[in-house]
Parts: C-alpha cells; sequence; structure tokens
C-alpha cells in the first residue's frame, strides 16, 4: 500500500523515467492501434510510477494532484468512490486519510481485494444502492470521488451525453449522502458540466470549479468538476 508520502509524488510523475524512448515492434495480426496504446503505455511516466509505488492504475496520480490543491482528503474521513475499478482512487484515499476512515469503493465489476477498502459491486445509478452504500459507511461521507466514464463509441457527442449521465448520477449520490460541508469530484469532458447538474452543484455547494490534473493525458478531453462545502440538498435537486 503507498502511503502518503508516495501519493504526494503525483506533481513530479511527469519527470520521472525521461530519457530513452522505448519502442514495440508491430507484431504479426496486432492493429497499428493495439501498438500504439502498448508504446504510450511503455513510455508514459505515470504507468511506470504506478508500478514502482503499487497503485493499480495511473490514475492515482490524478487524485493526489486534485487532493494536493483541493485539501479534499483529511484524516479520519469517511470516503465513497464511485466507479472505483481497479481501485487507484481507492488506495490513495485510504493511505491518506488513515487510521479510523471509512472507504467504500463502490464497481459494477467485481474488484481484487484492497487493504482497508470496504468493496461493494452495485450499480450506482439504481435508487436502492444509496442505503447498501450508505450502510457500509456507517453514516455519511465526507467526500465523493467519481471517476466513471462510458466506454468511448468514438462519436463526440454521443460519448459527451454518457459522461454527463455518469457525473448526473454520481452527483445525486453526494447529494444525499454527503454531510455538510462534504466533497464532490466527479469526471466530465470539457464542457460537461453546463446546464442543470452544473445549476444544481451551484445550489448544492458553496464553491465550483473545473481542474485538469497534469496526470490527465494532454490529448484526453477529461476533466474534473470539484465542488467543496456541501450546504444540503438543493430544492428539486434531481439532476
Amino acid at each position: 500500500m503507498a502511503d502518503r508520502k508516495k501519493g504526494g509524488t503525483s506533481s513530479k510523475g511527469g519527470q520521472r523515467g525521461r530519457g530513452l524512448h522505448q519502442g514495440v515492434k508491430t507484431a504479426r495480426g496486432r492493429k497499428s492501434s493495439s501498438t500504439r496504446w502498448i508504446q504510450r503505455q511503455i513510455n508514459d511516466p505515470y504507468v511506470r510510477a504506478a508500478n514502482e509505488e503499487g497503485y493499480r492504475s495511473r490514475a492515482a496520480y490524478k487524485l493526489t494532484e486534485l487532493d494536493e490543491k483541493f485539501n479534499l482528503l483529511k484524516p479520519g474521513q469517511n470516503v465513497l468512490d464511485l466507479g472505483a475499478a481497479p481501485g487507484a482512487w481507492s488506495q490513495v484515499a485510504e493511505a491518506r486519510c488513515g487510521a479510523g476512515a471509512i472507504v467504500v469503493a463502490v464497481d459494477l465489476s467485481e474488484m481484487e481485494p484492497l487493504k482497508g477498502v470496504t468493496i461493494l459491486t452495485l450499480d450506482v445509478t439504481v435508487p436502492d444502492s444509496r442505503e447498501l452504500m450508505k450502510t457500509a459507511l456507517g453514516g455519511e461521507a465526507d467526500v465523493v470521488l467519481c471517476d466513471m466514464a462510458p466506454k468511448s463509441t468514438g462519436h463526440k457527442g454521443t460519448d459527451h451525453v454518457r459522461i454527463v449521465g455518469l457525473a448526473e448520477a454520481a452527483a445525486e449520490v453526494a447529494i444525499e449522502l454527503l454531510r455538510p460541508g462534504g466533497a464532490f469530484v466527479a469526471k466530465v469532458f470539457q464542457g460537461g458540466t453546463e446546464g442543470e447538474l452544473l445549476t444544481v452543484l451551484k445550489q448544492s455547494f458553496s464553491r465550483v470549479r473545473h481542474a485538469k490534473p497534469g496526470a490527465s493525458r494532454k490529448e484526453s478531453a477529461e476533466t474534473y468538476v470539484v465542488a467543496t462545502g456541501f450546504r444540503g440538498p438543493a430544492r428539486e435537486s434531481q439532476v
């Protein structure tokens, strides 16, 4: 398990492993796109850092950077991680919140056990799942995290609608389960929180901001909405 000191190295992840660029030969029968993906993974400093520090994916550094910027994770908190698989964000939350914290990881897919983390295999879009999450938390959450993303269709408009839908579902969970003063973080695409979702977040939280961690790939359209200072449900808060 990586400790906070290791998690705090996220801002340096881009400095790791600079030097020789490793190439990948295109194997017979392998698509060139697959070769490019493998090559990108091999030469990605965040992938290498995650392997070295025991994180399940490079996504750990996105959360550590967001935490360093917004001071989201504090000792002893209850943290709900939605769409948690393979578990890197839960690893960061468990390490940073430490003793007395409760970290609950939720995903549609089964996950390998994580020390200090309660894992639930649930569909977060189903309202009945919220009572199970609340029970696992032992009450309300201090932080709700969501790094969910739909499988890309390659169609920008369709992908935009799908990821907004996931962010809206996560926001509904956060508004129901957060305690006053809590925080909510969700992945969106650039320009993906206009309209009703952003309105509800602004009504329910004292501050709403957007951020793109350095660990997010430059070519990716992903960004994160960070809502802090939960004030309680807004009127007609269903998003």
